[in-house]
């Protein structure tokens, strides 16, 4: 399948990072990363889960975190416009407006446009709440409210985007909405673990990448965040025939992809699979094990 001369494709680039408790040092680091794309020539940068900050318990997550109108955005809002970029913040510790009531928040993937604006807010609505030997158990209902909604793809110089976070990569029911919705781009910004990164990120990253017919965009955190606490890095690009494009080598640092809409046409019209499809057949998707 012919792909169309590079230069004139969007690129976009995917930030891997290893966020601590220190607010400051984490926004300082992404912040280079995200100049470092705009110097590159990028049109969007995507930045993992907990770009902000990973704490050490659900008592400092709390603590932590901050209001959408709060200065950490701002900081961002005025990043975009100074690098004249849009920036997917992958899973912000966002006080909702329940936040008096519930004294919990939300995982809030944000999505700024060039002028700093506030485009898309998808909050996440799979909570990670599993226990997997040699990992640190994951409870995150403890601090965290699950989103009431999934969000329609959203318009950018790279594509219609649409927005999930980390563990939502599980659920090809939502990968699936999104796509007939009509999303060209699927993002996972993740701090997937030591033990289930190797085991599985990959190959679900592709996987969605080939039943949506979607560039897959991941960026992910990498390395100790503190002393209970890892993750996988492994960031990646993945085009909608299920090719890793681009990935990120071990540590903090950023990999670049260009996204060929064209391309994806062109699967979509060899494997229609959205034309072949039985909804008649399987419309309980979704309904638990009985």
């Amino acid at each position: 399948m012919a792909s169309s001369s590079s230069w004139e494709l969007p690129l976009v680039a995917v930030c891997q990072v290893t966020s601590t408790p220190d607010k400051q040092q984490n926004f300082k680091t992404c912040a280079e990363l995200v100049q470092e794309a705009a110097r590159l020539g990028a049109c969007l940068a995507f930045l993992p889960e907990a770009f902000d900050f990973i704490a050490h318990d659900p008592a400092e997550t709390l603590r932590l975190s901050e209001p959408l109108g709060g200065n950490l955005l701002e900081n961002y809002a005025q990043l975009a416009r100074e690098c004249g970029l849009w920036l997917s913040l992958g899973g912000f510790h966002e006080r909702g407006q329940d936040w008096e009531q519930t004294q919990k928040i939300y995982n809030c993937h944000v999505l700024l446009n060039s002028k700093g604006s506030v485009v898309a807010t998808y909050r996440k609505t799979h909570l990670c709440d599993v226990e997997i030997p040699g990992q640190e158990p994951m409870r995150e209902s403890n601090s965290t409210i699950p989103g009431p909604s999934f969000e329609s793809p959203v318009s950018t110089p790279a594509g219609k985007i649409g927005l999930a976070i980390c563990y939502d990569i599980r659920f090809p029911e939502l990968s699936l909405a999104l796509a007939q919705a009509g999303a060209e781009i699927l993002t996972y910004p993740s701090a997937f673990g030591p033990i289930t990164g190797p085991a599985h990120w990959e190959v679900l990253l592709r996987a969605r990448a080939i039943e949506t017919q979607c560039y897959v965009v991941a960026a992910a955190q990498c390395g100790r965040h503190h002393a209970k606490r890892a993750s996988h890095g492994h960031s990646m690009v993945v085009d909608p025939w299920g090719t890793v494009v681009a990935r990120c080598s071990e540590g903090p640092g950023l990999c670049l992809a260009r996204i060929d809409l064209k391309y994806l046409r062109q699967v979509r019209q060899l494997l229609p699979v959205f034309q072949h499809r039985r909804p008649d057949l399987y419309g309980k998707l979704g309904h638990p094990l009985s």
